[in-house]
């Protein structure tokens, strides 16, 4: 088959075209930008367009498919010449269903923790010699591609987005999986430039619910008191299973859980982890691999990429980097730092990154989630700001919204690192928090100021 991708750079996609590559599909692609890793990973094999923007000669009869991803424009003069010659347009979601039409439909949805529980199953899937196939919107340690898809195998694991699907299609990608075991690790309002009211956000979960195969079964996080209402709520014939919050102890800066009287360490920490461990450990049960087994291969994983992974330690400090940008996230994320470090001095670094963290009008929600940090910087860059279209944010609004006494606010690259250099490394426990990078900086620096 001859498959296109229109915006080819994006997370999802640029897997996808690599993993039908690999699958002997003629794949092209385009983009008007493309940053790494998807850039580096697309030249490596093959697929990185020559020239970067859209060109309808890409576009002719000769293709079986379009894939189009959510970073393309509706008047996208590629999309337009696709359905000028009637070409089948798919978005990357549509295209996975498609093609696991026969399969058992693994989806991990929720606001926050879907990458982290879709790494810890696919790491148990692993360790038990299964092999399953699957989806996953970020890169993880030990797998080349995120996307596979194979004719032989029976389970699919799909991480399931709730952001939109396409700039023709919007609903929410989740909606497209129709899954016969789904988990929801919990709902914290985000993307408010699609969905601007907690009510509008929590409704696509309650169709999300409604979209579970009948008899097919959910697991959900009972602790989150919104989506344990939704889910009792729920008229959808299914089988419903809850989970929390273990049992757990800190000894020694080692983290273990407690599971049927039985005491189990870890390499992860941070209660946010310890229920998301919860969850997998029931969609494991459901696919077959028993409690034991579960547990002799938990004590293995280190950690999704980018969540909470360490950047470097010395003899008495010790830096961590995350993905966390939603305020429920931001404070799980800070709350679990303190504890696993509580002799040290705890600093965290916030960047507002996304449409919504750099809304004036949604910053409110942040009050109070630095609370578990002695120090708060909070960082944006005013490119960023300019490139979503948000008014200016003035110091005091950020100060007052987030109500840490000890906070300070940092706009540009250059002070960052500045402010990085000043600080002592002795007994201090550093956290980087941004679903970008910083304007750039090299966490790389960090190492080098604490081991100087």
């Amino acid at each position: 088959m001859r498959i296109h991708f229109i915006a080819i750079g994006g997370a999802a996609m640029h897997n996808l075209a690599i993993a039908l590559k690999n699958k002997n599909y003629i794949v092209s692609g385009s983009d008007d930008i493309i940053n790494d890793p998807s850039k580096s990973r697309l030249m490596k094999h093959g697929l990185l367009p020559e020239k970067y923007g859209w060109n309808v000669e890409n576009i002719s009869k000769e293709l079986d498919a379009v894939i189009l991803g959510m970073h393309a424009k509706s008047d996208n003069p590629e999309l337009l010449r696709a359905r000028e010659l009637e070409i089948k347009i798919f978005s990357y979601p549509e295209f996975i269903f498609n093609q696991s039409r026969n399969k058992f439909r693994v989806v991990i949805g929720g606001s926050h923790g879907k990458t982290t529980i879709t790494s810890m199953i696919l790491h148990v899937m692993n360790f038990n010699n299964i092999d399953v196939d699957y989806m996953v919107g970020a890169q993880l340690k030990g797998f080349d591609v995120m996307v596979k898809i194979t004719k032989e195998n029976r389970f699919i694991i799909l991480e399931g987005d709730e952001y939109l699907t396409s700039p023709i299609d919007l609903r929410p990608k989740f909606h497209l999986y129709n899954p016969d075991l789904a988990l929801i690790s919990g709902i914290a309002w985000d993307h408010i430039n699609v969905f601007p009211t907690y009510e509008i956000y929590l409704e696509q979960f309650k169709i999300f619910i409604d979209s579970i195969k009948e008899k097919g079964t959910l697991i959900y996080n009972s602790d989150d008191i919104d989506l344990n209402s939704m889910v009792n709520k729920s008229t959808n014939r299914i089988n419903k299973i809850p989970y929390n919050t273990p049992s757990y102890s800190v000894k020694n800066n080692v983290t273990s859980i407690e599971i049927n009287n039985r005491n189990i360490p870890l390499m992860i920490f941070g209660e946010h982890n310890l229920n998301n461990l919860m969850g997998a450990k029931f969609i494991c049960q459901q696919m077959g691999v028993d409690e034991d087994s579960f547990c002799k291969a938990i004590t293995s994983f280190d950690g999704a990429s980018n969540r909470l992974e360490l950047v470097c330690k010395n003899l008495n400090s010790i830096a961590y980097k995350d993905f966390a940008h939603s305020p429920s996230k931001v404070m799980a994320t800070t709350s679990a730092v303190r504890i696993q470090n509580s002799n040290k001095k705890i600093i965290a670094c916030l960047e507002l990154h996304t449409y919504s963290s750099l809304n004036i009008d949604f910053i409110t929600e942040y009050h109070n989630t630095l609370s578990s940090a002695d120090e708060a910087i909070i960082f944006y860059s005013k490119k960023a700001l300019k490139l979503k279209g948000n008014k200016d944010l003035v110091d005091s609004d950020i100060k007052t919204a987030f109500n840490h006494n000890n906070l300070i606010v940092i706009n540009n690259a250059k002070d960052l690192i500045n402010y990085l250099s000043s600080l002592e490394f002795s007994n201090l426990a550093l956290l980087m928090m941004s679903s970008g990078k910083f304007e750039g900086i090299d966490l790389g620096l960090i190492n080098d100021l604490m081991n100087k």
